[in-house]
């Protein structure tokens, strides 16, 4: 059994995007003693235009630890839970290409 080179591209863009998610979700957690979350983007000014690269490279951790938290307390239902989980990967494996091209960049 192969793997296709652009089916192991995709896993690890995904791999990679979920890592750098839960990275920067964890050190900007570390850094502020606040969770990151969504609504960072409301704080108007400077901080909400800061805070979007770490919202945008963090949404995948943050999607999923929202939808996991909700399903546990709330009990949302599983399609919610599974359409979610599909956003994410798709999501993070988008933010895992922008990484990888970025360290073959500065590898180069």
């Amino acid at each position: 059994m192969t793997i296709q080179p652009a089916a192991l591209e995709a896993l690890q863009s995904l791999f990679l995007g979920f890592a750098f998610a839960g990275l920067l979700a964890s050190a900007y957690e570390l850094f502020t003693t606040r969770r990151a979350d969504f609504q960072l983007l409301q704080l108007g000014g400077f901080s909400a235009v800061a805070s979007v690269p770490v919202v945008v490279f963090s949404a995948p951790f943050l999607i999923l630890r929202n939808t996991v938290s909700g399903r546990r307390i709330e009990g949302r239902p599983f399609f919610f839970v599974m359409l979610a989980s599909m956003i994410a990967a798709v999501w993070s494996m988008a933010s895992g290409r922008v990484v990888l091209d970025l360290l073959m960049f500065l590898g180069a």
